[in-house]
């Protein structure tokens, strides 16, 4: 148990903040739905009851799976967070399901609901709460690629950078997308209903809410389905075979894996070089451009093979070096390279 709590401080902090707000958000739409019996805010209780269940597994998730490797699991616990976000995409998927079919039954039966001032306020605070946590989620994606930006930056710029997110925050990120969203289509509704007398638009609202929440677990569930086989990331594979290929010891790159491990990454690399060296100085360059891929971001594990060159050029697909992969690192990587 002392192991298990030590774990969780290290467990991805935008998720714990996702999941508390809306814990809060789903207990306030529920009060404001048993008071209303407003359809528009039962959609909305059963989002945010999904997003901050899914949050809170996301967190547990995200801090087992940096559990050292045993004798028993040697490959360590990495792809574990892919897995329970597998399980807890399901709990959004019953939620979303639940969502269109109260969304159907409004819109083909529609029901005066009450309380206006009461919807009204709840679903414009609980828009605000969430648009701070997606707002954060965006910094944390921002920070994790390694990139800048200004006040509006998590709001633009971290879409074109969501592919270089871990998981659990690129799921915080995309619920809370969504949350935001359906808040305001869901307030929408409520006022149309309100003035215009058109309650069917409740349960139009409902129902693309349960399908905004459906894209979601969609998304979500193909990502990390991926993970949890094991999937090759190019980006960093073409990343660290610039690296290599500007060092100065290395002829070539016979092979290069990089796998994704739920939030970390591993790197498998054969590396061609000179057939003079001796035993000492090989095992010199090995453990330096082992430490180079090391200083790279997400890399938890690295093994790195050496082979004589054999004056054939094996490593042929180089492309440019993506820009959104952290300028710090690559300077690191450079006087690294230069220090050997």
């Amino acid at each position: 148990m002392k192991e298990f709590f030590g774990l969780l401080k290290n467990g991805n902090k935008p998720s714990l903040t996702a999941a508390i707000i809306n814990t809060f958000i789903a207990i306030m739409k529920g009060v404001a739905f048993s008071l209303t019996g407003n359809v528009a805010m039962f959609a909305e209780t059963m989002h945010s009851i999904g997003d901050a269940a899914n949050q809170y597994f996301v967190f547990i998730g995200s801090a087992l799976s940096k559990k050292a490797p045993t004798k028993r699991f040697p490959n360590g616990f990495g792809r574990l967070l892919n897995i329970v976000l597998l399980g807890a995409v399901l709990i959004v998927g019953i939620m979303a399901y639940e969502t269109a079919i109260e969304g159907w039954h409004q819109l083909t039966q529609p029901v005066q609901a009450e309380g206006f001032i009461i919807s009204v306020v709840v679903l414009s605070i609980a828009i605000i709460l969430e648009f701070f946590v997606l707002y954060k989620a965006g910094k944390e994606i921002l920070h994790e690629a390694g990139v800048k930006g200004g006040a509006m930056a998590p709001l633009t710029t971290s879409f074109t950078h969501l592919d270089r997110a871990k998981p659990a925050t690129k799921l915080v990120f995309l619920e809370d997308l969504v949350a935001t969203a359906g808040g305001l289509l869901a307030l929408t509704a409520v006022l149309i209903a309100h003035f215009i007398g058109l309650l069917q638009v409740e349960g139009a609202a409902s129902i693309a809410i349960g399908f905004m929440m459906l894209y979601v677990v969609g998304k979500v569930f193909l990502d990390n389905a991926r993970g949890a086989i094991g999937e090759t990331d190019e980006q960093m594979v073409n990343h660290i075979a610039h690296i290599l290929s500007e060092h100065p010891d290395v002829r070539d790159i016979k092979e290069l894996e990089v796998v994704k491990e739920g939030e970390f990454l591993h790197v498998e690399t054969k590396i061609e070089v000179d057939p003079n060296l001796n035993v000492t100085q090989a095992d010199a360059l090995q453990e330096h451009l082992a430490e180079i891929i090391l200083s790279q971001p997400s890399v938890d594990d690295v093994i790195v093979s050496l082979d004589a060159d054999d004056g054939q050029t094996q490593w042929k697909h180089l492309s440019k070096r993506p820009a959104s992969l952290d300028k710090n690192k690559q300077k690191k990587a450079r006087r690294l390279a230069r220090g050997h």
